[in-house]
């Protein structure tokens, strides 16, 4: 007995510590609370879909003043300002549609639907980009380019509101928000647009958003539940009709601009801006096909996805770059 005490009082001193401490799992580094929060708002703020900024350098490289220090410096910040109002369009639209894409088969995975953005911090993080993207933007821009925005933003929203809900002029917002892209590169720089940019960009553009629209309602047809509310109201036909005409004047208008000499001589080995016309064309006639088989998703994934059409678009960029440095 006497051997015994001091064995128990042993256990009972250092051996249950010990015990508990063995039970007790380690302790590992968990993520800042926040991390999760921030990786949602990215996600909400569509990366992919940034792609589509990259048009602010359209009206500098048709007019060849893409490199200078004063053209880089411009298109990076207006790209990153046009970045940040589409984000805070999506970030105010996912809010306002939280319960609805909680009910989508897709959208409840988006994170505001799904919990990991709360609704008011999407409406406080997207109204402060609505907000700071245009004053900035008239602080260290033009005038004209934080009016542009200004000009998106109340478009966008209106569009997210009842605009998406009202029969053609859907197609006209969207239209339009690739071309305020396309215009402010030229509007940051002080260059003039052409009216025949305008109308080649104006209408290539509804060719690519109507070719999308028709493509979904091709793939929805028959089925309940379409992604796009107006796809039950758009007939297939009609969509057709759209991008086709679209193509067409699409093709007139660029025609049209690359013909125009305006009275400038040009001592090129070749006629680039003429020869431009064909890989135009071509690559409106490949693109179509995939418009024609409802096989038109987003615009980046078809060109990207399709070699052939890649491979169009480069040589159309050579001969446009060879005819701008009058090579």
């Amino acid at each position: 007995m006497t051997e015994t005490a001091p064995l128990t009082g042993t256990a009972r001193g250092t051996g249950e510590p010990a015990l508990l401490e063995q039970r007790t799992p380690p302790r590992t580094g968990t993520p800042p609370p926040d991390r999760g929060l921030l990786r949602g708002l990215l996600r909400t703020a569509r990366p992919k879909q940034w792609v589509k900024n990259v048009l602010v350098v359209a009206a500098p490289a048709a007019a060849g003043q893409l490199f200078t220090a004063r053209a880089l410096t411009q298109l990076a910040l207006v790209f990153a300002l046009f970045t940040a109002c589409a984000a805070a369009v999506y970030l105010i639209n996912d809010a306002r549609d939280a319960e609805a894409d909680r009910a989508h088969p897709t959208k409840r995975h988006r994170p505001v639907a799904a919990g990991q953005v709360p609704v008011p911090v999407a409406y406080a993080v997207g109204g402060a980009l609505a907000v700071l993207a245009p004053a900035v933007a008239a602080w260290l821009s033009e005038p004209l380019v934080a009016a542009l925005l200004t000009a998106y933003l109340g478009m966008q929203l209106a569009y997210c509101v009842s605009l998406k809900h009202v029969l053609v002029v859907d197609l006209a917002v969207v239209t339009t928000g690739f071309l305020m892209r396309a215009m402010v590169g030229g509007l940051a720089l002080g260059i003039p647009l052409s009216r025949w940019f305008l109308i080649t960009t104006g209408f290539g553009a509804l060719f690519m958003v109507s070719a999308k629209r028709y493509s979904e309602a091709v793939q929805m047809a028959g089925k309940a539940g379409a992604t796009r509310a107006l796809l039950t109201e758009y007939t297939t036909g009609y969509l057709r009709f759209v991008w086709q005409l679209a193509a067409g004047v699409a093709v007139l208008g660029y025609c049209l601009w690359a013909l125009e000499e305006g009275g400038v001589p040009h001592t090129s080995v070749l006629p680039w801006r003429q020869l431009s016309m064909v890989a135009f064309i071509l690559a409106i006639l490949r693109y179509a096909v995939f418009a024609d088989r409802g096989t038109a998703g987003e615009p980046e994934d078809v060109v990207l996805g399709d070699r052939a059409l890649a491979l169009i678009a480069l040589v159309w960029m050579a001969m446009y770059g060879l005819a701008v440095a009058n090579w």
